[in-house]
């Protein structure tokens, strides 16, 4: 009797441009894709399948030579018949394509999914993806493999995937009681996503972190909740917020610190807080077993703040930074971006935060407001001034990027005032340039270049000083304070000091000189 062949599927998550200024480049090589995992998870759970996770940000493994993965050496050593593509960063689909390009001159099929393969199916298609999923994938992925097995076309019984037919984009809704032609970025696309339910999610299996290959994790990216329930005008997270249960949650970590000794986490949750009775139990839970042993990074609505009882559990389960998106001090910005806060109840909350944990303020500069008239510089002194008195620990300043299916993307294009991708590509969304028309009194090189002022004040020379003397007073540090604490503000200097070299490298690029050399000439 023949045997069966063993099919690979390839699961890729593209690399961010290089060079560009983003404090989370630091820990992008320590960490991976949390979704891309859990996917894979399920994959090779299927008979006759293996599945393996290139995360080209964490990556150990042949290189070309531009310092990428090289992936002709992947295929050669190991050819894969699937290859998936992890589509959440716009500033990253040009490599998706690129990828796309070469694996299919390679006769692999070619999957794609998240959230700009998912805003704009049409144009992901038409760069060699033979199919789209929308939403979870974990469940409906099982059918396109059985599809692939049969020989069945990809769609084939399948919810809430696009694809080409007869040269034109098509669409099946989760329910399959429909099907159409779409339009490239339209908003309703949020119609096709999967959604799995609460009860799904605490069915699925824990998230297998062996399956990425040549990489070196240090710190586990874990989810529970999905879905955000805000829809800030920037934000293309949309749906009803689902989440799995305190058990399951708690389930996954301690099997990941037994099973490969983990010891630092990030949650990728949008907002932990949604579900704030199963967050409670869930650190409650790893308060019980571990004490403060394990390092948790999260990310929350600063207004959590007003719920101490939840502070206090999170301190005690180890929770030791949040990620707070505070986006303006500026009080006609912040009710442009639909928040909820005034600048000054903000910097109330944050001083309640800083008593428990490091507090990551993340900022968009220079949002847009109709009608709405301040000088670039006053902008810029209001942002030092507000980080200032806020006494924040790390700092990430953005310009506003118009992401597909967010309300600014499809404002802005309705109005003509974004730059065509053209003058203005895709890899050019990460924050670090302009991308919307700014007002004719207003000078694009002063505005592109504002947030980097920013971020080199925040992220001086000093911290080296600041690290150096902090090592040298360790002992009396100790005995005063603990190892803990002492360990803490080190570490912090460290962060505040790669900050710094980043920023540097950034303003000895010319890339950004370029991209507005290249807006005044074809704007």
């Amino acid at each position: 009797m023949s045997e069966r062949k063993v099919f690979l599927c390839r699961l890729i998550r593209p690399a961010n441009p290089r060079g560009r200024v983003n404090i989370y480049s630091q820990f992008t090589n320590r960490t991976t894709t949390y979704g891309l995992v859990m996917v894979a998870t399920v994959i090779n759970k299927l008979w006759g399948w293996r599945v393996e996770v290139i995360d080209e940000e964490n990556y150990r493994g042949p290189r070309g030579r531009d310092g990428l993965p090289n992936h002709e050496v992947l295929q050669q050593e190991n050819p894969a018949d699937v290859v998936g593509f992890y589509c959440g960063l716009t500033s990253t689909i040009e490599r998706v394509w690129e990828l796309a390009d070469f694996y299919k001159s390679q006769g692999v099929i070619t999957l794609a999914g998240s959230w700009h393969a998912h805003y704009c199916p049409e144009e992901t298609l038409r760069h060699n993806i033979d199919l789209v999923v929308h939403g979870d994938a974990e469940m409906e992925i099982i059918k396109v493999f059985a599809n692939i097995d049969s020989g069945r076309p990809l769609h084939e019984g399948v919810g809430g995937v696009s694809y080409l037919d007869n040269d034109k984009a098509r669409y099946v809704l989760p329910n399959l009681r429909d099907a159409g032609q779409i339009p490239d970025c339209d908003e309703r696309l949020v119609l096709l996503e999967n959604r799995l339910t609460c009860e799904e999610l605490s069915r699925l299996p824990y998230p297998d972190f062996g399956l990425v290959k040549y990489a070196r994790i240090k710190i586990y990216p874990i989810g529970r909740i999905r879905g955000c329930s805000m829809g800030c005008k920037y934000c293309t997270v949309k749906g009803g917020v689902r989440f799995a249960s305190a058990e399951w949650f708690f389930g996954v970590i301690d099997w990941l610190v037994k099973t490969r000794r983990a010891e630092s986490f990030f949650i990728v949750d949008d907002r932990s807080e949604e579900d704030l009775q199963g967050t409670l139990k869930s650190f409650g839970m790893v308060a019980e077993r571990y004490g403060r042993r394990l390092r948790f990074t999260v990310q929350m609505r600063l207004a959590a703040a007003k719920n101490i009882m939840l502070l206090d559990i999170m301190k005690k389960a180890g929770v030791r930074a949040v990620c707070i998106g505070l986006e303006s001090p500026i009080e006609e910005e912040l009710k442009a971006m639909k928040k909820g806060l005034a600048a000054k109840v903000m910097l109330g909350l944050l001083r309640v935060w800083r008593r428990y944990m490091k507090v990551h303020g993340m900022f968009i500069f220079g949002f847009p407001v109709a009608g709405f008239k301040m000088s670039i510089a006053e902008k810029i002194r209001r942002f030092k001034r507000f980080i200032q008195r806020a006494r924040l620990d790390f700092v990430q300043v953005l310009l506003p990027i118009p992401l597909p299916g967010s309300e600014l993307y499809s404002e802005y294009k309705a109005a003509g005032k974004l730059f065509p991708l053209p003058v203005a590509g895709w890899n050019k969304y990460d924050g670090n340039f302009l991308l919307l028309k700014l007002d004719s009194n207003v000078s694009m090189r002063e505005f592109q270049s504002a947030h980097v002022k920013i971020m080199a004040w925040f992220y001086g020379p000093f911290s080296l000083f600041r690290m150096i003397y902090r090592t040298l007073t360790l002992p009396v540090d100790y005995f005063l304070r603990g190892w803990e604490s002492w360990h803490s503000d080190w570490g912090r200097e460290v962060i505040l000091w790669i900050g710094h070299n980043i920023v540097t490298r950034w303003l000895k690029t010319r890339e950004s000189d370029e991209h507005i050399a290249n807006l005044e000439q074809k704007s």
